[in-house]
Order: structure tokens, then sequence, then C-alpha cells
């Protein structure tokens, strides 16, 4: 019974690397980027900003997750991720996606 478990562990694990390797091979067909917003221009802010994101099997950003970054940053690059559109898969895919603004 022990062999059993060990293996289904091994084969979710297996499973795990070969979705997560799929993950960072799905390319963007289209991704616009994100504009610098005339108010971070005045104030000379720059920063990273970081998303998570689920990619629908249609290759529409289907769901987003801030990890980190300036509000007013943030705005600029959830406005361009609507417009993102990734290779067609057979599954939702998660990728985590960093923006640099610079002036």
């Amino acid at each position: 019974m022990r062999l059993t478990q060990c293996m289904g562990a091994a084969v979710l694990l297996c499973a795990a690397a070969a979705s997560t390797l799929g993950q960072e091979s799905r390319k963007a067909i289209a991704k616009p980027t994100p504009r610098y917003p005339e108010i971070a221009k005045q104030l000379k802010l720059v920063g990273t900003v970081k998303i998570e994101v689920v990619i629908g099997p249609d290759g529409k950003v289907k769901n987003t997750n801030v990890v980190g970054g300036h509000p007013v940053l943030i705005d600029a690059t959830l406005v361009a991720l609507k417009e993102w559109k990734y290779e067609p898969a057979k599954s939702e895919t998660t990728a985590t996606l960093t923006f640099d603004f610079r002036p």
C-alpha cells in the first residue's frame, strides 16, 4: 500500500513539473506595452510592477493577481494586459510577468 502512495506522489510531482514547463513555453502573440502614465512622468516615478496572470485555453488573460508595484503603474499595466493574447493551449496556464517603468 505504501508503494502505491509513493508512486502516486511521484506521478503528481512529475505532472506539476510538466505543467510548469508548459507554462514557460507558452508564447505571447500580442503584448502591447503598458503606457507610462503622464502623472508618473510628472512625479518622475519609476518602478517595477509584478503581476501573476491566468491565461485561458483561448489565449486571453482570464485573471490577474497583483504581486507588487506602485498603484499608478499597476493601473497602466492592467489596462495593457487586457489586450494581451497568447497562443492557444489545451488548458489554463499561469505566468508571472514583470514590467519596468522608466521615463
